[in-house]
């Protein structure tokens, strides 16, 4: 048996414990691994609430990403390796001290990129870049992202700078620091947001990656009138009652291997703030739960 995180039934934190599951055999496609480590981001908690349906069977395990150490292959994989360090989706839940990951969307784990940094990858960073593609912006131009200090947010605004991009995002005042050193203009959120952002962007944004979605949302969207260039990961009803796009995932282990040399490189980091022991797994959700996270949460289960 092994342990792993979960809930049993569809609410909020009080349907959540540990449980005990068989150790996975992979099917086709699949690698099972050891788990060392998972990256905790909010649909963890949206799926618990059952906001992203109710059809999985119960106990359900939670989590999406996670890195660790090859156990065994499955039918029809090439490429990987028992032993092999990797990281990428799970296909079994990820909060767990074993699990399997998908091998089309897993990617080997460079040695200067550790667990933990590897562990953020697969969801955060990867549909940043995946927004990031999506609106194809090129340098010059001027990005809004509308919950910047999260994540996916941090991950877009690296990677937009990197680009040549000019990059403004909504966060508190407490994340100005931290806003600023992701090479991007920090813009109060709040009643009055859209003149703050006309008044730090005097020409216009050229797109809008929204994070938050509902009321926040629909007040940022003013600053633009062509809703083309506005995305979102967060609310599809609402951006495309806006004439918005939602973020269309189109993650290759090709993209991930990519990402994570980026972050070996030094040219990208995935900014984990909270480190939390398996035992303490419930934490690690409570914090992102909030919605005050700065940057990324991560469980180092062994």
């Amino acid at each position: 048996m092994a342990k792993a995180f979960g809930f049993v039934d569809y609410g909020g934190p009080e349907t959540q414990e540990f449980l005990d599951r068989p150790v996975l055999d992979p099917g086709p496609g699949q690698l099972a691994v050891t788990v060392r480590a998972a990256g905790v981001n909010p649909v963890d908690w949206k799926i618990r609430r059952g906001y992203l349906g109710r059809e999985r069977e119960l106990p359900a395990v939670m989590g999406q990403e996670a890195a660790g150490v090859v156990q065994r292959v499955g039918p029809g994989v090439t490429g990987f390796t028992p032993g092999d360090e990797v990281f990428g989706l799970a296909a079994a839940g990820a909060f767990a001290e074993q699990t399997l990951l998908r091998a089309q969307l897993c990617a080997l784990k460079p040695e200067a990129v550790g667990f933990d940094l590897a562990a953020t990858l697969a969801v955060a960073v990867a549909t940043a870049d995946d927004a990031l593609r999506q609106l194809a912006l090129g340098a010059g131009r001027t990005l809004l992202i509308l919950g910047i200090a999260g994540g996916v947010g941090g991950a877009a605004a690296q990677l937009a700078r990197d680009q040549g991009q000019t990059v403004l995002g909504t966060a508190s005042d407490a994340n100005r620091s931290y806003v600023e050193s992701l090479g991007a203009t920090q813009v109060r959120y709040g009643e009055g947001v859209a003149e703050r952002i006309a008044a730090a962007a005097p020409d216009g944004v050229d797109a809008i990656l929204d994070l938050i979605g509902g009321d926040a949302l629909r007040e940022v969207a003013a600053v633009r009138t062509d809703r083309t260039e506005l995305v979102s990961t967060a609310d599809p009803a609402t951006v495309a009652e806006l004439g918005g796009r939602p973020v269309t995932r189109s993650t290759t282990s090709e993209t991930l291997a990519a990402l994570a040399a980026l972050v070996a490189a030094g040219d990208l980091d995935p900014h984990v703030t909270r480190r939390y022991p398996f035992a303490r797994t419930a934490e690690a959700i409570a914090a992102v739960e909030s919605g005050h996270a700065r940057g990324k949460v991560v469980i180092e289960v062994s």
